[in-house]
């Protein structure tokens, strides 16, 4: 057995490499310039840039103003939402239940959890943070999965829908006929969105309005390109087809971007998934064989202060590696 000393100072080094690891994580993006980076775009976004060309004529400036007081009324809006209750994260992940149900099915989910190491034996600290991390973290894992593979599907479809809105006003259709067209056409989940799109124009709600709407429950950037798109030409009129004929084009480049970065770091995220996971399978393999030399840190106090610290640890290194290989596109 180490001496108390050595088991003290292992367990500060043990912090101290975690506490160094979470001002890493947090701090990096303040000092990478990634800060600056993004508000450099969102001035851009805006219409802040410093460099203004004079000899632009009149009605050129008045469509810039309006497009540009347009897109900062959206993007103003989606700031304001950014705090999503449970209830929208249900819509998105295509779920009918009520947050009353999914709060109950996480509070079994914590107790089943609970009750399943209770019986292999584990010590109450390890118990609490089973019941902590299937109550609280697993449905909401669960849930932000749903809601990815929900918009993913998504994605595959619209720029699918926009085609038919274009070929529908090129051959003379308004654009309400097109909605419905997608609507009763399309497979899920752009066919939801569409139906509750038509049905929110027939009760009255304004286009503009029922855009917005659709961004809140779909939050994807795509969705958000076609509500400026319409959102503009209702100001400022145009060619809709053709706006909305580059914006296809857009989506569908953007989707192949997508795939090929997916597919250029798919190694780095198999080897960051092995390096993830073998600290965790090595600790079942040995709990498995001779359980009486592992046990020390399920049943001592000590022990599990280890398990604790080394999972903070494994944390903060998984977090760094997903910071990695996760691209923003």
């Amino acid at each position: 057995m180490p001496s108390p000393e050595l088991v003290q100072i292992a367990a500060i080094a043990l912090a101290a490499l975690a506490v160094g690891g979470a001002v890493y994580i947090f701090a990096l993006p303040f000092f990478s310039g990634e800060r600056k980076a993004e508000k450099r775009v969102a001035n851009v976004a805006l219409g802040q840039t410093k460099t203004r060309v004079k000899s632009v004529t009149q009605p050129l400036q008045m469509r810039k103003k309006q497009v540009q007081d347009t897109i900062r009324d959206l993007e103003a809006k989606q700031k304001a939402q950014r705090r999503v209750p449970l209830r929208t994260k249900l819509v998105r992940a295509g779920l009918s239940i009520k947050p009353r149900t999914y709060y109950l099915l996480s509070a079994a989910a914590g107790l089943a959890g609970g009750l399943i190491v209770l019986l292999i034996g584990s010590g109450p600290i390890v118990t609490l943070l089973v019941i902590f991390a299937c109550a609280f973290g697993l449905p909401r894992f669960i849930l932000s999965r749903m809601i990815r593979r929900r918009q993913e599907k998504f994605l595959v479809e619209f720029a699918n829908a926009i085609d038919i809105i274009v070929r529908g006003i090129k051959s003379g259709l308004p654009l309400p006929d097109c909605l419905q067209i997608i609507a009763a056409e399309s497979p899920e989940p752009v066919k939801g969105e569409f139906i509750d799109l038509v049905e929110q124009q027939k009760v009255g709600v304004p286009l503009s309005r029922a855009f917005e709407r659709m961004h809140e429950r779909m939050p994807l950037q795509e969705v958000n390109f076609f509500a400026i798109v319409i959102a503009i030409q209702s100001q400022t009129g145009g060619n809709l087809a053709e706006a909305l004929g580059n914006l296809s084009q857009v989506l569908r480049d953007r989707y192949r971007l997508q795939a090929k970065v997916r597919a250029f770091s798919s190694e780095a995220k198999a080897s960051a998934l092995i390096i993830g996971s073998l600290p965790p399978c090595v600790m079942l393999l040995v709990y498995i064989t001779t359980p009486s030399y592992i046990g020390i840190l399920f049943h001592e106090k000590l022990g599990n202060l280890m398990l604790i610290a080394s999972g903070v640890w494994m944390l903060i290194g998984i977090l760094i590696m997903r910071k990695m290989i996760n691209f923003d596109y």
